[in-house]
């Protein structure tokens, strides 16, 4: 008998002294309130429902929440500096993001295209490019027929137009600005620059001639009835002429790398044994790439 008061006196005080039993017991209550007021069917629909789309959920409800605490701070006329606190939280989220850019592209094209088969890999090839010239085609046949319909910037002032005009790069340039980009001269420069043509102003100067444009016969103010000629000389405007040379811009060349992923992924994939080891790597690379973009998330 005393064995067991002593026993049950010991449980009891660890009970009581234990720091985590109000939190269990609150769970439990938690648990067995729901367990007795929500049938089954609904328990089992929400935990489908969370776990298919809460991540969506969850966003969307950062969105709105985002937007509703925004507009409530406007009228507090927060200054920069606590802007600057404000939003630093979204900053760090954004650069993690944008930090596993390139290995979530590398790793997930190597490692899928790897495994997949040559006649399944050129099918989905076809069907891609197919896709983006029936989509390109569609946007472009959307823009004419709303400028033709709406014709955006009518009544506008066109001043500010004018005196911003400045070197207009062609379609050709841009598009063979796209072509140098998929084959890209140097991979490790392509994760943060890409290549851009420049147009660089060549300014040449008219000879003036000493002979006057224009002549004013303007009166004097001491005797209105005389005047003196007032000599104008217009100076003509100098010819500019636009070189092309070749730039860079400070943005990462993700078409080249997306390129060069989607090539090595197939010769991997031919190469059968030989390139597992490399597959491998990247198959757990990408692995360990998702797992921190949902611990993120």
């Amino acid at each position: 008998m005393e064995e067991r008061q002593s026993s049950s006196r010991r449980s009891s005080a660890q009970y009581q002294f234990s720091p985590d039993t109000p939190w269990r017991a609150m769970v439990e209550y938690l648990k067995n309130v729901l367990q007795n007021t929500v049938s089954l069917k609904v328990r089992e629909w929400v935990k489908d429902y969370c776990r298919k789309n809460g991540l969506l959920t969850l966003s969307v409800l950062a969105v709105v929440t985002g937007c509703v605490v925004g507009f409530m701070l406007r009228s507090l006329n927060l200054s920069t500096q606590a802007k600057i606190y404000f939003s630093f939280p979204g900053e760090l989220l954004m650069r993690m993001l944008k930090m596993l850019i390139l290995p979530l592209i590398t790793s997930s094209l190597m490692s899928g295209l790897s495994a997949m088969d040559t006649k399944a890999s050129g099918r989905l090839g076809l069907l891609t490019i197919t896709y983006y010239l029936w989509t390109t085609f569609i946007a472009v046949i959307v823009g004419i027929i709303l400028v033709l319909v709406v014709h955006p910037g009518t009544g506008t002032e066109k001043e500010g137009h004018k005196a911003s005009g400045g070197p207009v790069m062609t379609s050709a340039d841009a598009l063979l600005d796209l072509i140098r980009n998929m084959i890209p001269s140097n991979l490790i420069e392509a994760t943060f620059q890409q290549y851009k043509t420049d147009l660089v102003p060549n300014v040449k100067s008219i000879p003036l001639d000493s002979q006057a444009n224009y002549v004013y016969i303007m009166p004097d103010y001491e005797n209105p009835k005389m005047g003196h000629p007032v000599f104008l000389e217009l100076t003509p405007a100098p010819e500019i002429h636009y070189k092309v040379v070749p730039g860079k811009s400070s943005q990462m060349n993700v078409l080249g790398i997306v390129i060069f992923s989607a090539t090595m992924g197939l010769l991997l994939g031919r190469m059968g044994e030989r390139g597992s080891p490399l597959v491998n790597v990247c198959l757990c690379i990408n692995e360990c790439v998702m797992k921190i973009i949902n611990a993120a998330m």
